[in-house]
């Protein structure tokens, strides 16, 4: 097949990643993916390494693959629900539509691996590098998932028998799974179970591939957990699916209990929880630990208690498996250290808040009770009315009709305004100053990094995996790069620092103060000393003391004890000197 160049360009994304500070700083590695997203390579080699190559850092395959895996476990639930006849007739359109679409995806996932086999290190060494792939049985298993939707789309043929091979599109996980488990075992060769454990659950240099598996895995099952509840609470559904909906639940919670297990095992790897006792201990008292035990607690006390007591009210307690997808995210991380911080000044505003509600439901109480005696009963049933005034929710089924009640409602609702708009602000404000915290500390991070002038290959994935965390661009993590180095050439040139930095460190001090003294040497010899000593008799402009440091840096043979001893002896100078050599 013949190559065309791109004659598109690529996206401005792509565009500035290909070339900045960061392929320049970044090591090899980092400047052959850049090169490789550049679009002056042919189309062939661009798709392969922008969309399929694992070994970028910096192109979309990850994403890509994320999408095909997606897909993979709709169509799972699609052909389980389709097979075991528990979908009505009316959805038959839409499963029509989405088998056109897992189709459509799937189809041009196989023609873009086919045509970019020759750029594939597995295929590329072969004499017909696609024909290579062809008989791969990772390809095999596309084909024949995609092959039969193809025929019966081409062919006036019934085929409806042939639809249940698209059960085996689950093969397509293989794809994934096979690769992260030979790197996982690759990593972990020699090491033992418990440390095998703990690098499937726990982020570390050894996870690999399989532990981001492992999380995509434990957050499609809280997912799926969550949208069961859900539909657990419509009756009909509830009805139609009872067994489906508990074996679902049942898998679920196993997958959890395993996690939850593995977890226990494997912490006495982790920093801080070295003692197996002590340390699962302490890991059991965590909050991550908390919330994976809630999340199959009510599970397990409606199956051993349901006999001593009704706790289905305890189903709707498995949303919380919702909290669990905290762990993979930061956000909710930073957003904790923002309430940490600022909680004095939060306290504060809420214990104000609620000073304020007391009093103005005290007021309405006093203002409203005697006209309105079934609304405004008691102060409790006023802090109801007092809390929907404040919030400006104003549901309207309280409201005051005496002169003074409504004063006090206008009252309220204005200071409502500004009440709940204070800790709104602090949280804005101190989580906006504790990303520029973590940012700030992500550029001293390269700023130590750049020691020597270049990023390894492990401090570049360092850095991406920061970036990840903090969700920088590739432009955002130029400019810190950028900072970061000319810091660094402003750390080696100690002349262009301001004095204050300088000072706060004696080991710079000391270095600045030997560049002056070198500086008044090399000024010393190149200046004529006789005019030196002319101009700065005549003018006045040195002291003695600055005198004496010029002698005592540029040499005493021959100089004067000041300027003005020099004026006195009449001797003429030159060079600096009455009749002697010029002082080294």
């Amino acid at each position: 097949m013949t190559e065309h160049p791109s004659a598109e360009p690529m996206p401005r994304s792509y565009r500035h990643a290909g070339r900045g500070a960061v392929p320049a700083l970044i090591g090899e590695r980092a400047r052959r993916e850049a090169d490789a997203l550049h679009p002056r390579q042919s189309l062939r080699r661009w798709l392969w390494a922008w969309l399929l190559d694992p070994t970028n850092g910096r192109n979309v395959q990850r994403g890509f693959d994320r999408m095909v895996a997606w897909m993979i476990g709709a169509n799972l639930v699609v052909a389980v629900l389709e097979f075991g006849r528990v979908l009505p007739e009316t959805a038959a359109p839409w499963l029509h539509h989405f088998d056109l679409a897992s189709l459509v995806v799937f189809t041009l996932e196989y023609a873009l691996r086919l045509y970019t086999a020759p750029e594939d290190p597995q295929f590329a060494a072969a004499r017909r590098p696609r024909l290579a792939f062809a008989r791969n049985p990772y390809a095999v298993l596309d084909l024949v998932a995609i092959l039969p939707s193809l025929l019966h789309a081409f062919m006036p043929i019934d085929l409806r028998a042939l639809r249940v091979f698209r059960l085996l599109r689950t093969l397509k996980l293989f794809r994934f799974l096979v690769p992260a488990f030979a790197e996982f075992r690759q990593l972990n060769q020699g090491r033992s179970l418990r440390q095998k454990a703990h690098a499937l659950v726990f982020a570390s240099p050894y996870g690999g591939r399989l532990h981001g598996h492992f999380d995509f895995v434990i957050a499609g099952c809280v997912l799926l957990s969550v949208i069961a509840v859900i539909l657990e609470s419509v009756q009909w559904v509830e009805y139609r699916f009872h067994l489906e909906l508990v074996a679902l639940d049942i898998a679920v919670v196993s997958v959890f209990t395993l996690e939850l297990c593995l977890r226990l095992y494997g912490c006495v790897e982790e920093p801080g929880f070295e003692r197996p006792l002590v340390g699962r201990l302490r890991q059991a008292r965590s909050p991550g630990m908390v919330i994976d035990v809630l999340a199959i607690l009510p599970f397990f006390l409606e199956a051993f208690f349901h006999y001593v007591l009704d706790l289905r009210f305890l189903r709707i307690f498995r949303l919380l498996r919702l909290l669990k997808l905290t762990r993979y995210t930061d956000a909710t991380r930073t957003l904790a250290k923002v309430i940490g911080r600022e909680w004095p000044v939060m306290a504060a505003a809420a214990f104000i808040m609620l000073l304020l509600v007391v009093l103005t439901a005290s007021l309405g109480y006093v203002f409203e009770h005697d006209a309105q005696p079934d609304k405004f009963e008691n102060i409790p049933q006023s802090i109801y009315w007092a809390v929907i005034t404040l919030a400006s929710v104003g549901y309207g089924d309280i409201t005051p009709v005496t002169p003074a009640g409504r004063a006090v409602t206008i009252v309220l609702a204005l200071i409502g305004i500004g009440i709940f708009a204070i800790p709104a602000a602090l949280l804005s404000s101190a989580f906006s100053d504790q990303l520029h915290k973590e940012r700030d500390a992500l550029r001293q991070e390269l700023f130590d990094m750049l020691a020597d002038g270049v990023l390894s290959e492990e401090e570049a994935e360092i850095v991406n995996r920061e970036a990840r965390r903090l969700h920088l661009s590739a432009e955002d993590v130029d400019v810190l790069m950028q900072e970061a180095k000319r810091a660094r050439e402003m750390a080696a040139d100690l002349s262009k620092l301001p004095l204050h930095i300088i000072a706060a460190d004696p080991a710079h001090a000391i270095e600045h103060f030997k560049s002056l003294v070198c500086d008044i040497r090399k000024l010393g010899l190149m200046t004529d000393r006789a005019q030196f000593v002319d101009t700065a008799r005549a003018a006045g402009r040195l002291t003695d003391e600055e005198w004496r440091a010029w002698v005592c840096i540029c040499g005493a043979a021959g100089l004067p004890e000041s300027p003005d001893a020099a004026a006195g002896a009449g001797r003429p100078f030159v060079g600096g000197a009455a009749a002697g050599p010029r002082p080294a």
